[in-house]
């Protein structure tokens, strides 16, 4: 009899020839990493869990020299970081990144939740969160040059102190971790601001947009997702809930917890 095939742990995905996305499917928190290829350097958006390194994944589509830019610096998205020689992060996050801020017995905690599907030779008692120095500060109005394609550096406070969102304006693309995704946005941790998350969320909807690329779980969200998560803030601020303790509220493909 012969045994079911081993799934792999990353799903990749490309999109047309100079994009790829990795996602971690396998895993309840669903995450997502973007590889954005130049004509020069590459952009990684994010590195996942660190359930398994990304860094072979991303050498095997690309010889460019590589910038590890995290959303935020979230156990969940700087899990290969330690892989990458340059790592961006927002000033905010910088200590973070040298230090992660929870304790490892939270983060393992975070990690599992019941989860037990991860692939042979991880051992969860034995997960750490990256720790390191960041290469380079990434600030709000930072332009990343790849080589004949330029990403802006925005500052979207709120899930995070030092979140950052990615946006390619000749595409329209809008890449937008932790900030923008189909499932429960969170905003109630010590370390987050409901209001800075909905005047994050409100520039956003500002922008011309062609393609929302989230953080976690489906990777094909609608562009009026932006709009409709900026009316669900507006909802809370007019019923005075938009503070922290007010609860979780349920606005159709999302959820606002705070």
């Amino acid at each position: 009899m012969r045994s079911a095939p081993v799934r792999p742990w990353f799903t990749v995905e490309p999109i047309g020839s100079d994009t790829f996305v990795f996602s971690e499917y396998r895993h309840w928190e669903e995450t997502h990493c973007y590889l954005l290829l130049g004509e020069a350097r590459a952009l990684l958006i994010d590195t996942g869990l660190g359930v398994r390194d990304l860094a072979p994944l991303v050498r095997a589509h690309t010889a460019l020299p590589v910038l590890a830019a995290a959303t935020h610096v979230h156990w969940d998205h700087i899990g290969s970081h330690g892989s990458f020689a340059q790592r961006g992060v927002h000033p905010a996050e910088a200590a973070w990144l040298r230090r992660f801020p929870l304790p490892l017995t939270q983060v393992r905690q975070d990690l599992t939740r019941g989860f037990h599907d991860f692939p042979s030779g991880f051992d969860p008692d034995a997960f750490t969160p990256f720790a390191g120095e960041p290469t380079c500060l990434l600030n709000d109005g930072d332009e990343i040059d790849l080589g004949g394609r330029r990403i802006q550096v925005l500052h979207t406070p709120g899930h995070s102190p030092g979140h950052l969102c990615f946006y390619e304006p000749d595409r329209g693309w809008l890449f937008t971790g932790d900030l923008i995704y189909e499932g429960t946005l969170y905003a109630f941790y010590p370390s987050t601001d409901p209001l800075a998350f909905a005047r994050s969320v409100k520039r956003l909807a500002a922008l011309p947009v062609t393609r929302l690329f989230p953080g976690h779980h489906r990777l094909e969200i609608p562009c009026d997702l932006l709009a409709r998560t900026d009316a669900a803030f507006d909802a809370l601020a007019a019923r005075g809930q938009l503070h922290q303790g007010s609860g979780l509220f349920d606005f159709g493909p999302i959820q606002i917890h705070i």
